[in-house]
């Protein structure tokens, strides 16, 4: 039933910097803006949209969501997490690696965007 995904921003110009470094170190393409001021992001099939909020209020982050991003190997995965360290991104909870075992086996890699967002980058084991 999954759509789309969309986070507010309160700097567009900063959240494109981020999310085009994000996005084009696994492959896919920068982000159009289109002619509402939202950015738009197409991969895998999925869309991804970064907007400032609709109400005018300061966009906020959810507290205790975190939105995954599907990587097709660990080194993908280390790609992403670097590309969103050097463009504004943050580093956050343990350094990407593996968790979990066995079957159940995740490498995960979490960052926060300029505007707090969270987000995961998750291989799972063969």
């Amino acid at each position: 039933m999954y759509s789309h995904m969309m986070v507010g921003s309160n700097d567009i110009a900063k959240s494109k910097v981020f999310y085009d470094a994000l996005f084009t170190s696994v492959g896919g393409k920068a982000g159009i803006t289109d002619p509402k001021g939202r950015l738009v992001y197409l991969h895998n099939g999925g869309v991804f949209l970064v907007t400032p909020p609709i109400d005018g209020k300061p966009a906020t982050c959810g507290n205790g969501m975190t939105i995954g991003f599907t990587m097709a190997d660990t080194a993908q995965a280390d790609t992403w997490h670097a590309a969103g360290v050097s463009a504004g991104g943050k580093a956050i909870e343990d350094p990407p690696g593996w968790r979990g075992e066995g079957a159940g086996a995740l490498y995960l890699a979490y960052l926060r965007d300029p505007d707090g967002n969270k987000l995961c980058a998750l291989h799972r084991a063969g």
